[in-house]
């Protein structure tokens, strides 16, 4: 058998991926196929948000897409909902992911391709975790960054 069957989890997975304006329409595509591959059934989208349907593939249509016009006041309501924001980016304080324990119900907040988490947004975050970087470029391409991280959450969370 080539292809196996999805791993049925036991419950829906708590997790949102919340993106500032991202650039390229290929990386929030592929933060839909990664949501799809992971049982992750919605991602926040903000400014002019578009997905090619090629490579998000099943994502496109299995992951609630939802777009708004800025970050900050979904973030502030997400918050109230009982979610815990986890930004993802290098800061003085951010925690090493494989180190960093998820919140179950938790909100993966990424930044945009060249300026990452503004300011306002960093201020309403629970924590902050970043990937280890051992070369250059200094940073990850954020669709391959958000991968990681939302690896990783499932790992810690393989139920659900």
């Amino acid at each position: 058998m080539r292809y196996k069957p999805p791993t049925e989890l036991d419950q829906p997975r708590p997790l949102i991926i919340a993106c500032s304006p991202l650039r390229s329409n290929v990386n929030l595509s592929t933060i839909l196929r990664t949501a799809g591959c992971c049982g992750v059934t919605e991602v926040i989208a903000t400014g002019s948000a578009k997905v090619n349907p090629k490579i998000a593939r099943d994502g496109a249509e299995n992951v609630k897409l939802t777009v708004k016009r800025s970050l900050v006041p979904v973030l502030k309501k997400l918050k109230l909902d009982g979610y815990k924001l986890v930004g993802l980016e290098q800061t003085t304080n951010s925690s090493k992911l494989g180190t960093y324990r998820f919140p179950h119900k938790c909100v993966l907040v990424i930044g945009s391709e060249r300026e990452g988490l503004a300011q306002d947004s960093l201020d309403l975050l629970d924590a902050v975790v970043e990937i280890p970087i051992w070369g250059l470029p200094f940073s990850y391409n954020v669709a391959t960054a958000t991968s990681m991280c939302v690896l990783e959450y499932c790992m810690q969370y393989p139920e659900g």
